[in-house]
């Protein structure tokens, strides 16, 4: 025997080899001492409790925009509360109490997802994978989606990233920082996907028959998903050298994605490493693979692109809590659709608007296109119209938005139709990003009202 564990207390088998005795029974334990070193003095748990509790106190039940801001507030306290409950339940759950890894699937994240382990295999937990696994999934979830721009194509490849991992897993003793070990993992998937799938925007086409405005067309980007707030990590990930930046990091805006993602993909990739998710020059050139010589130009040629294909006059795309004046707003915009008031609803939008409906071919870059196009479905007393509509706010994007239900003339329930991502400037709303409602579920939302 070498000893007995630091944090549990278990004896430590001697592998009989040398250097200096180990000090951790598991990666899991040696993590825990991690998170025990840069825990901050104090009960943090405590001033959470207290925190929450005079949120909770103050909640302005009305104006009801006024209750939906603030309990949309309360959420990453709560995520941050429970993250310290599980470390909490962790160091005091005996090991040999734990189910045997032949009785159940090991989980990797939130939200259900499940990590399998093939028959046979010894338990990721050895080591303290499923640890990392759920300490990192949320963080490398979004960075998957800033790179593809897809949250159904982010989870699958953020899975895929996992199991990769785990086939690994047996390396990570030697890995000096398993989140730099798994952000490499995760952006070799991507890139991988994207060198057998063509991901570069076009323009859109022009539809016959429709007058689509006299704007330029914009981007088309098939593949592009909103991506709901509630699933973004609890908090920011860490900067380093915020020189020269063509973006802020937390940043998941529409039109920075559309932006994004008209760079090739290494460029993107370099870009999102290192002006998004934080990572220094010599880790970004690590994470790719490449010499900081050529990581550097990537993310040099990335950016010069970036400011270009970025609209103006908006130097700063750092992430932006919408203002009491945008979720007025959003409540003015979903009053007017409920009762069909066409001419209250143009008040509300910019001029120039600029609506797309991806993976849908139509897109509008005028007002008068815009409601040229939607006024008659309505108008109650159009042959076109297509029902009376209802809609609950929710996050998108860092973004304010609203799903839409749908309910037919003829019928008495309200369907899931579609989410309405909204970017509003000064006042009023300048672009519209329709999507399909195949994600209601991911945004917890109910499939009928």
């Amino acid at each position: 025997m070498a000893g007995t564990c630091r944090i549990c207390g278990r004896p430590i088998e001697d592998g009989g080899g040398p250097g200096r005795a180990a000090s951790y029974c598991s990666q899991a334990c040696r993590q825990r001492a991690y998170r025990e070193r840069k825990r901050p003095a104090g009960a943090p748990a405590g001033e959470l409790v207290s925190d929450l509790g005079d949120r909770l106190r103050r909640l302005r039940l009305e104006p009801a925009v006024a209750f939906h801001a603030d309990v949309e507030a309360l959420s990453p306290r709560f995520g941050q509360l429970r993250r310290l409950a599980r470390e909490a339940r962790e160091t005091m759950e005996p090991k040999e109490t734990r189910e045997a890894p032949e009785e159940r699937a090991e989980p990797v994240g939130d939200e259900g997802a499940e990590f399998v382990t093939p028959a046979g295999v010894t338990n990721p937990r050895d080591g303290g994978f499923d640890t990392l696994v759920e300490a990192h999934r949320r963080e490398l979830r979004a960075h998957c989606y800033r790179i593809l721009g897809s949250y159904d194509e982010a989870e699958d490849l953020t899975q895929e990233a996992f199991l990769r991992a785990w086939r690994a897993r047996d390396t990570l003793e030697d890995v000096g920082n398993p989140r730099a070990w798994l952000y490499k993992i995760a952006t070799r998937v991507c890139l991988d996907f994207l060198r057998t799938h063509n991901r570069r925007p076009a323009p859109y086409e022009p539809v016959p028959g429709m007058d689509s405005g006299d704007g330029p067309p914009p981007p088309s980007l098939p593949w592009l998903q909103p991506f709901p707030d509630d699933q973004l990590p609890e908090t920011p990930v860490s900067r380093h050298e915020p020189d020269e930046e063509a973006v802020a990091g937390e940043t998941l805006e529409l039109v920075f994605l559309t932006a994004i993602q008209q760079l090739p993909p290494r460029q993107r990739a370099a870009v999102i490493l290192r002006d998004v998710a934080g990572w220094s020059a010599k880790e970004t050139a690590d994470l790719l693979g490449a010499s900081q010589a050529s990581a550097n130009s990537a993310v040099q040629r990335g950016r010069s692109a970036l400011r270009e294909a970025l609209p103006g006059p908006r130097e700063d795309w750092s992430a932006r809590p919408p203002s009491a004046d945008d979720l007025a707003l959003l409540q003015r915009y979903m009053e007017v659709v409920a009762r069909a008031d066409i001419d209250a609803m143009v008040e509300l939008v910019r001029e120039d608007a600029v609506l797309t409906m991806p993976p849908n071919p139509f897109w509008f870059t005028s007002r008068d296109a815009l409601f040229a196009f939607v006024r008659p479905n309505l108008d109650p007393a159009s042959p076109m119209f297509a029902g009376h509509w209802r809609h609950l706010p929710v996050r998108a994007n860092g973004q304010v938005a609203v799903a839409g239900y749908l309910q037919r003339p003829g019928t008495s329930v309200f369907r899931a139709q579609l989410i309405d991502v909204l970017r509003i400037e000064e006042g009023r709303i300048a672009q519209i990003t329709t999507f399909e409602p195949h994600l209601f579920e991911a945004f917890g939302l109910p499939m009928t009202l």
